[in-house]
């Protein structure tokens, strides 16, 4: 039991929304072994955070016609430029160098420029999130985000996802580098687009990998669909395919609950119950 403490311990520390675990003792683990696992849970959830982000600024501000204002849930004051107020529409959120609690009290820094080539929710639209000095909970993030409308049919509204040159660099210095695409479809919400708190997406099918700075890569594949609920800081439902090194399993998001637990099971049945 000591080492899966230990374990434990280092994996909490590592990953940036980590607030507690539990596990199953498993001595052919090591905390060196499972430490990419948390920090790819954890880009993968920065990620979500600033697509999100993304959606509110643009939403809330882009029919006011105001160039500078701070969006409902969010700390950072919004500044938009326009092409003479046409697309393409430039948000830019600033969170300041001291940093802001947002609504989900986690702290922000740094700058979130959101570029909007035309309304995301017709078809070919993007939505482009650039990370400026960029900061979560003292985790440092940065890549692009871009975020585009495929839409095939109207009722139900389809976006990819692509992160590049992704990085998040830990409060320990350890670095992760990150790139993928998912498709994400929207399930719940689409007749109010103005409000975003009944929205449901579905992630598909998918893939993204996570390199840490001592070469180690995970690939993580979409191996039953994910569910994420606007209103639900994560993903609450749905399966991920994990693979590289000696790590071979499935992280299972649990029952659709709104909470930050979800589950890590390796190839030989050991099973790690984590909250993000």
């Amino acid at each position: 039991m000591k080492k899966t403490i230990i374990l434990l311990t280092t994996l909490c520390a590592t990953a940036f929304l980590y607030v507690s675990c539990s596990s199953d003792n498993n001595e052919q683990t090591s905390s060196t072994d499972l430490v990419p696992i948390g920090a790819s849970v954890a880009v993968d959830t920065s990620n979500e955070m600033d697509v999100n982000t993304g959606l509110l600024i643009t939403t809330s501000t882009s029919t006011t016609g105001k160039t500078a204002e701070t969006a409902p849930g969010i700390c950072a004051t919004i500044t938009v430029t326009t092409n003479g107020g046409n697309y393409p529409k430039v948000f830019l959120a600033d969170f300041g160098t001291a940093g802001c609690e947002d609504g989900n009290k986690f702290t922000r820094k740094g700058k979130l420029k959101v570029t909007l080539s035309g309304p995301i929710t017709e078809t070919g639209s993007k939505m482009t999130i650039e990370r400026i000095d960029y900061s979560i909970n003292g985790i440092k993030l940065e890549g692009t985000i871009e975020y585009t409308n495929t839409i095939t049919t109207p009722t139900v509204p389809q976006w990819t996802r692509k992160v590049t040159n992704g990085k998040l660099t830990d409060k320990q210095g350890a670095v992760y580098t990150n790139s993928g695409t998912y498709t994400t479809k929207q399930t719940a919400g689409v007749d109010t687009p103005l409000v975003l708190s009944d929205n449901v997406y579905e992630i598909t099918e998918g893939t993204h990998t996570v390199t840490s700075s001592n070469g180690v890569t995970l690939t993580l594949t979409v191996k039953e669909p994910l569910i994420k609920k606007y209103s639900c800081l994560f993903i609450s439902k749905g399966q991920l395919k994990v693979q590289g090194g000696i790590l071979n399993g499935v992280i299972d998001y649990g029952n659709n609950d709104c909470d930050a637990l979800y589950t890590y099971t390796h190839e030989n049945g050991s099973s790690f119950n984590l909250s993000m």
